[in-house]
């Protein structure tokens, strides 16, 4: 199981016809969460003509947009969709415009909402989260060496290690990469060794 979010706080801006554009973007998890972060970003540019959001949660379903005082239809809409055409759910995105003076027209303002949303989505950097397995390594120290060269070396990573009468690797692994990993160990290891799996949980992994 997997899917789409935002890595991190993000933030990016251009101008266009002297309007001033900022997509401000983060993940969030829950309702409460986005509209922290919203009501942070309006606060931060409470000045500007106007603070349009959106977000979109995985668990809840929920989807919600504004267009804070934009012609209907010409901002909330295109950022949202923007999200959804990149897949990413449990992300929130305010995008803040500083008036220059000049129209853009309904089409202008389409275009430039989305481009807003597009650069604040890339400024916080797409991820795909994975459901990983929970992997525990027990194994004495003479194979130790060769068991943390193997583990990365077939996709498993994080965790920690405990060194006690005996050595025990604890990491995350995808799914995919098990079979490969088991035998490896197997052959490696003359069976001496197996993996010992502890439970599951989503892992950040950048998009191909």
């Amino acid at each position: 199981m997997e899917y789409r979010t935002v890595r991190d706080l993000g933030r990016a801006e251009f101008v266009e016809k002297k309007s001033r554009f900022i997509g401000t973007c983060r993940p969030v998890k829950t309702e409460e969460e986005a509209l922290a972060f919203i009501a942070q970003v309006k606060s931060q540019y409470w000045d500007a003509s106007h603070n349009v959001y959106a977000y979109i949660l995985r668990d809840s379903g929920v989807q919600r947009f504004s267009d804070d005082g934009e012609p209907q239809g010409t901002a909330g809409i295109p950022v949202i969709e923007t999200m959804k055409k990149a897949g990413l759910v449990d992300v929130a995105l305010v995008a803040t415009r500083y008036f220059g003076g000049i129209l853009l027209g309904g089409g202008g303002l389409i275009r430039a909402y989305s481009h807003t949303a597009t650069i604040g989505l890339q400024a916080a950097g797409k991820i795909v989260m994975r459901e990983c397995l929970l992997l525990e390594l027990p194994c004495d120290y003479g194979f130790y060496g060769k068991a943390a060269g193997l583990i990365p070396e077939c996709g498993g990573g994080g965790g920690d290690t405990q060194f006690l009468e005996n050595v025990t690797l604890s990491f995350h692994l995808d799914p995919a990469d098990l079979p490969a990993l088991s035998k490896k160990l197997a052959d490696q290891s003359s069976g001496r060794f197996s993996l010992v799996e502890q439970g599951q949980a989503f892992y950040p992994f950048d998009l191909e």
